[in-house]
């Protein structure tokens, strides 16, 4: 029979931050899942951590991809749950009944069911929100404001899913999600407690204006011209917004 959710981990040299990402599904209360770590041929640790960690309907693949999204087109295909969750390594589930809490919202099948994510640096504590908070109720129209559910969140039926546009090199979730939600007629909201731990630390801005810029043309694409370009001049007090917040944590 097959499992209600399948778990995604991508990893590539990935040993400094996957034991947590292990150890979360390993806790959880339901065990209605398979685990599938897709590894870009790791020439570290990784895989035999993974291994050690002795999770039940764990499944590992371990090849050469195209990148981050490559790899997740073929957790895709490889998948056999009703629901995909992408859990990427260094992230965990906040807490052990997440997807006992799935399971229920599951029962309604819904196409998509998300939630809140909280913020951890690399000792695990608690270092916030995420800035953008989930809706209530979603819609295609909610992804007008970004990113407004994180991806590891953002729990997709599997007959929902297409492949991961590989044209966009950083934003490629950003548009999937948005074809996800032009598919889905129903969407489960799991509240305020957070289901997702997302590891803050260690995250580049090296590639953030060529990131804006794959955006601004997704929503161009979802939206329309006039409406992803009013979108993005809406974004300009809530960046300044955390640049000033970000200036005075430091001081």
């Amino acid at each position: 029979m097959d499992p209600l959710f399948s778990i995604i981990t991508v990893t590539w040299n990935a040993a400094s931050v996957i034991a947590p990402t292990l150890e979360s599904v390993q806790r959880q209360s339901s065990s209605d899942y398979e685990m599938l770590i897709i590894d870009g041929a790791s020439s570290d640790d990784t895989l035999a951590i993974v291994r050690q960690a002795s999770i039940a309907g764990l499944r590992v693949f371990s090849e050469p991809d195209k990148g981050l999204y490559d790899a997740m087109n073929k957790g895709i295909s490889r998948a056999r749950g009703r629901y995909l969750i992408f859990l990427n390594a260094g992230d965990a589930f906040a807490d052990a009944a997440v997807l006992a809490r799935l399971a229920v919202l599951a029962a309604a099948n819904p196409g998509v069911i998300y939630g809140q994510t909280q913020l951890v640096d690399a000792r695990r504590d608690v270092v916030g929100r995420r800035h953008l908070t989930a809706p209530k109720r979603l819609t295609v129209n909610s992804f007008l404001d970004g990113m407004v559910v994180c991806h590891q969140a953002f729990v997709v039926r599997r007959d929902l899913a297409q492949p991961y546009d590989l044209r966009y090199r950083y934003s490629a979730d950003y548009d999937w999600c948005i074809r996800v939600l032009k598919k889905s007629t129903d969407n489960a909201y799991a509240g305020r407690q957070p289901i997702i731990s997302y590891l803050a630390e260690g995250v580049t801005t090296r590639h953030h204006r060529a990131s804006l810029w794959e955006r601004y043309r997704i929503m161009c694409r979802h939206y329309g011209t006039l409406k992803a370009t009013m979108a993005h001049l809406s974004f300009i007090p809530r960046y300044l917004k955390r640049r000033i917040a970000g200036s005075a944590n430091r001081q």
